[in-house]
């Protein structure tokens, strides 16, 4: 038997180490180690941005390589951080606990599907709603700087549920992000904003040892939030104006 080895068998190992990551993650998450599980969530996103740049540089990306991209993020950003969710603070809540769990999960699949029907090509500049493995990162590291010991650093634990929650609705938002720099020199000159953010991630997570990095995170997911009302209260003032002008166009003297 005879096998032909691709281009794209290097960005796929990297979506398959995505995916193991994840399964790894649920299986700390049940043996309650929490913040270790949290960490490899972070790895997983670390695989999961390797591989759409190795599938750039080799020039192999493929519809292929987009499905078990998804499948791999539905496993490693959707039930990985819902069940750590659910076994780090909501157990206790029982039902309820698992329909918030599930609602995450339920809201990361919306996500996916959403983003594959609406992909043209391989590259966009913008996406429509928060990306999932940014909202898995979120749940992760507020896990990694606010969780010690069996439980949450002051209170910490009061915030982590609305954030939850928060970050699940804007997976399936209206809300506009735009897609980070594809690690070349034109897109960090058209994108300052985006290279001025990941060089103080880099830092803060080095000086910091990765604790505080929610912090910017928790910016960025602001960014996108301010930017989203700002527009609308643009678009309503327009359309007002509008309106306005043709009421008077219509006016009979």
């Amino acid at each position: 038997m005879q096998i032909k080895l691709t281009r794209s068998l290097i960005p796929n190992l990297f979506t398959l180490m995505n995916m193991f990551c994840g399964f790894l993650s649920i299986i700390n998450s049940f043996e309650g180690n929490f913040v270790y599980a949290s960490v490899l969530i972070v790895v997983a996103a670390i695989f999961d941005l390797l591989d759409g740049l190795a599938a750039r540089i080799t020039k192999s990306a493929s519809e292929f390589g987009v499905e078990l991209d998804s499948l791999s993020d539905v496993i490693s950003f959707g039930a990985a951080p819902a069940f750590l969710i659910y076994n780090i603070h909501l157990k206790s809540f029982y039902e309820v606990g698992v329909l918030i769990s599930a609602f995450y999960l339920i809201c990361v699949a919306l996500r996916l599907a959403r983003f594959n029907v609406q992909l043209i090509g391989f590259d966009k500049a913008f996406f429509y709603g928060l990306p999932s493995p940014l909202s898995a990162i979120t749940v992760a590291s507020y896990i990694i700087s606010f969780y010690e010991v069996n439980r949450f650093v002051s209170n910490a634990s009061l915030y982590f549920l609305p954030l939850v929650i928060l970050v699940s609705i804007l997976m399936v938002s209206q809300v506009k992000y735009d897609a980070f720099p594809k690690f070349n020199l034109a897109e960090f000159k058209s994108k300052p904003f985006y290279f001025l953010f990941l060089t103080a991630a880099f830092i803060i997570a080095i000086l910091t040892e990765g604790k505080w990095i929610i912090l910017l995170i928790a910016a960025f997911i602001l960014y996108g939030i301010v930017r989203a009302i700002i527009a609308w209260i643009f678009k309503s003032s327009e359309e007002k104006s509008s309106d306005d002008l043709d009421e008077f166009a219509n006016f009979d003297i």
